[in-house]
């Protein structure tokens, strides 16, 4: 999902503006009938996370059929040490389709250890992700370079990309005909209370980022009495699931994209790309023109090019890498680093085509989305028009839900009056999840504390190095202490500086910022 903030609006109105639950959501929980086996954990620690462990549970591929067919989840756990236990603390990286196993590892490693301590740290696989199975693939190599162009400039240009997205909706409903109608997100949030029930916990804690945010929100309104704690870090607005939220995350992208211009511009001593933020845009843009004549090393054309500098938009830890690409291409015509960077941020793997699988089977199943394809190509160029960076882009990254072969369901009104005070985070210049849904979501979960990261811009902002946040999420986590403020966020925090250049080739980003925005990945 891609949003962007709009004018605040009173809680009433917000709820007033959303449909009633989906009659999936009504239904009567699986958990009630089908009674999930116990876990068998075994070790499967790695180097960063040496008590890390694994087992898997099966749940009814159909919640409303608990004694049909089973899928399997997997899942993983950093077990409690302390004679104080707070039960499972599940915790969710997003996407859809982000795999949450090494999560659970990185979560428990970067709370203060004897906050870890207290709680089985749960990580998992959501259905049809990574270890699950069956795990969806719909058409491996989709992401394969060199793409068509994502502007549509001509007629030829558009029946290319449309002729590719309906491709990758046909071969999803000929591969997984029998999984798509289940794999959304209130079966996944009904997964999650099975796995509840397996763990023999009465309540859950849970720790979501992005999507994760919105996952968690559903199962606090299908779930409320099951719910102990809730972080919800980078909120999405459930208020726009899913089509605008894309229009609108838009523009929010194209700010980020221009902030990287700016920083680029301060650091012309190294770059020498100028020190005018609109003319390094320019070059910036001609590089795109170009390589979208010739794409460098047969690898990046214009659409490798944004995929390879969106990530600059969830997380400035990676400005340096994207600058040095950027000024060896346009200063010296050197393509090589570009290339490399492509390959480092931009390219799409197994795991990456599973994710993109998952992704889009979730969201053209959540919500309805426009069918005649002449709407999205008027509101796509009304957006281009003011957003260039990855209106586009965007649009073929989600178009396939032009033509999904499932019906849709209905949005999930999220708001809330039953359940213990939520800690929400929420960063004001945050592109992936703009401020509008944290403010939103706080409005929406009675008793919610906001903690703002003002005039931050990254994607997913606690235990990211921002030691105001993590003191917030510690207490909260340590006996559900929360901020209580008046204005409209009950706490603000600065948000950690810019980075610098890099002083050599050789110097990696090690910091616990992007090894979490390695497990949060890209496109949420």
């Amino acid at each position: 999902m891609r949003k962007r903030a709009a004018v605040l609006c009173s809680a009433a109105v917000m709820a007033g503006s959303l449909t009633a639950l989906p009659a999936e959501a009504t239904a009567p929980s699986g958990a009630g009938t089908f009674r999930a086996a116990k876990p068998a954990w075994k070790h499967c620690g790695t180097k960063d996370y040496p008590t890390l462990q694994c087992a898997s549970v099966e749940v009814p591929l159909d919640h409303a059929r608990p004694e049909g067919r089973r899928i399997t989840l997997a899942l993983s756990r950093v077990p409690h040490t302390a004679k104080e236990y707070q039960g499972p603390l599940l915790v969710n990286p997003g996407g859809p389709g982000g795999s949450g196993l090494a999560l659970a590892g990185f979560v428990a490693a970067s709370l203060p250890k004897e906050v870890a301590a207290q709680y089985d740290v749960i990580g998992f696989d959501p259905r049809g992700v990574g270890a699950s199975r069956p795990a969806l693939d719909c058409r491996p190599g989709f992401f394969d370079p060199v793409r068509p162009n994502p502007v549509p400039s001509t007629p030829t240009v558009e029946r290319a990309n449309l002729e590719r997205v309906k491709s990758f909706a046909d071969a999803c409903g000929k591969k997984y005909g029998d999984l798509l109608p289940y794999v959304n997100t209130t079966s996944t949030v009904r997964d999650m209370d099975v796995i509840r029930q397996a763990l023999g916990a009465g309540e859950i804690n849970y720790f979501g980022y992005s999507y994760g945010t919105y996952l968690g929100a559903v199962y606090a309104k299908l779930f409320p009495q099951r719910v102990r704690r809730l972080v919800l870090d980078s909120v999405v607005d459930p208020t726009e699931v899913w089509y605008e939220a894309n229009l609108s995350q838009d523009h929010a992208f194209n700010d980020r994209h221009r902030a990287l211009m700016a920083w680029i511009a301060e650091h012309d001593s190294t770059y020498r790309l100028g020190t005018d933020p609109e003319k390094i845009e320019a070059r910036w843009y001609a590089m795109r023109a170009a390589l979208a004549k010739e794409p460098a090393g047969g690898r990046v054309g214009a659409a490798e090019l944004e995929d390879t500098f969106v990530p600059g938009g969830y997380y400035n830890g990676y400005w340096p890498y994207l600058a040095e690409a950027f000024a060896a291409y346009v200063n010296e015509g050197d393509f090589g680093p570009l290339v490399g960077t492509y390959e480092s941020f931009g390219a799409v793997d197994a795991a990456g085509d599973n994710g993109y699988s998952v992704y889009t089977a979730v969201e053209c199943r959540d919500v309805s989305w426009p069918r005649d394809w002449r709407q999205w190509r008027k509101d796509h160029w009304e957006a281009y028009e003011q957003a260039p960076f990855m209106t586009w882009n965007n649009a073929w990254y989600n178009a396939a839900c032009a033509f999904w072969p499932t019906g849709s369901q209905r949005p999930v009104n999220i708001v809330n009056t039953k359940l213990p005070p939520a800690l929400l985070f929420q960063a004001t210049d945050d592109a992936a999840t703009p401020y509008q849904g944290g403010v939103t979501v706080h409005h929406l979960l009675a008793g919610s504390s906001l903690v703002v990261e003002q005039d931050g811009g990254n994607h997913g902002i606690t235990l990211s190095g921002n030691a105001c946040l993590d003191k917030h999420l510690t207490a909260y986590l340590t006996d559900g202490t929360v901020p209580r403020g008046r204005g409209e966020a009950d706490a603000v925090c600065e948000p950690p500086p810019d980075p610098t250049p890099r002083t050599s080739k050789a110097a990696s980003t090690t910091s616990r910022g992007s090894t979490l925005h390695g497990l949060l990945g890209f496109r949420n």
